[in-house]
């Protein structure tokens, strides 16, 4: 049994993966950046955690006409099957009616089996602005703009059913409630004294069962699931979807829940103005539906930082610690239907700064 720690696991992996693959590239007119921080940092954990996906490297490089690329290249068996789905997935959003306008995918300039590699290489989207250092009012616009795209596809329409169902999957509110049963088990075997979080995420079961026909009533819709800044870039006013796996049929709102639960942390304010549109502009059951996808997703991020615990140690374990009570906190008030109050965020801010690596730090520059 490898008892190596995680972290040195990664390295080891990073190290004899970049060694095979460096001449390869070179050989294609690809020379890789001396800085890659997509390795760095917490990135050990996320592959550590996410057992449902494969290893994979994500570097930066430039070819030789001095353009900058980003590359995605495993020998992994999960990571391939992970490379050759995201590049279906975004062959099959090029071909939905309603995306050509809104979303828009980087050009993939190479695509090379060699070595037992899988390797894909896109242009890299430059942005004068990062989507946070943008005004509050073109965040709302824009990101109003790509929920409104993906609510226009809708599982009752065959055509869309045909050709995107079998691709990106569908969930509806038993799948939900599935899952989150499934986080509530789990955290309860890995933290069986923490009656507390028990307590808390019973409650927010409870909750999601009361409401499991208002679930199913908004779902079938296209959705991003992981629709946050970092998996997108702005050029010219053009949104481009660095991550297409994430794209699913479930609750139109789940898509929304992840982003508004972002912004609970990063931008209060822009949340706050998603949460008033939807509540002034659309029905009682829709704020019904995005609050209580919002539930189901902090469960699920609650259930992601229970995991990493047993496999950090030092500041980061106290860091991972202080994330599962500050979304345990924040959950605690969005089933209260209450804004979570500024000084929570400002302390966990306060925290997380202090505790963060200097690795994590660089990594997550420019990442939102």
């Amino acid at each position: 049994m490898n008892t190596q720690d995680p972290k040195t696991l990664w390295e080891t992996y990073c190290t004899t993966e970049l060694a095979a693959l460096r001449p390869i590239l070179m050989a294609q007119g690809y020379t890789l950046d001396t800085e890659q921080k997509h390795m760095k940092g917490e990135r050990y954990l996320q592959q550590a955690v996410t057992t449902t996906s494969g290893k994979k490297l994500i570097l930066t490089g430039v070819s030789n006409d001095e353009k900058k690329v980003i590359i995605k290249a495993t020998r992994d068996r999960g990571g391939i099957r992970e490379i050759e789905h995201e590049r279906t997935c975004r062959n099959v959003l090029a071909r939905i009616d309603f995306a050509g306008s809104v979303f828009h995918t980087p050009e993939e300039v190479l695509f090379l089996k060699e070595g037992g590699f899988t390797i894909s290489i896109q242009r890299f989207i430059e942005q004068p602005l990062s989507f946070l250092e943008r005004r509050v009012e073109e965040q709302f616009a824009l990101a109003l703009r790509a929920f409104k795209a993906q609510e226009s596809a809708h599982a009752t329409t065959s055509k869309h059913r045909a050709l995107i169902t079998s691709i990106y999957g569908m969930r509806n509110a038993g799948s939900y409630l599935h899952n989150f049963q499934t986080f509530c088990a789990n955290i309860t075997i890995a933290r069986p004294h923490d009656a507390s979080l028990h307590t808390l995420l019973g409650e927010a079961l409870t909750t999601l069962r009361a409401h499991e026909e208002t679930i199913e009533q908004y779902s079938g819709f296209l959705t991003h699931t992981d629709f946050v800044p970092h998996n997108i870039r702005i050029h010219d006013d053009t949104i481009y979807l660095l991550d297409h796996s994430s794209l699913t049929f479930g609750n139109k709102y789940e898509g929304w829940a992840r982003f508004v639960n972002f912004m609970t942390l990063y931008n209060p304010v822009l949340e706050d103005a998603l949460i008033t549109y939807v509540r002034s502009n659309r029905t009682p059951e829709e704020s019904v539906s995005l609050r209580m996808m919002r539930i189901y997703r902090l469960g699920e991020i609650i259930w992601y930082y229970v995991q990493t615990l047993e496999k950090s140690v030092g500041d980061l374990h106290a860091l991972n610690t202080a994330r599962v009570t500050f979304w345990s906190t924040v959950l605690t008030h969005i089933l209260k239907d209450e804004k979570v109050p500024e000084s929570v965020i400002l302390e966990y801010t306060k925290t997380r700064d202090s505790l963060r690596s200097e690795d994590e730090k660089k990594r997550q520059q420019g990442l939102h």
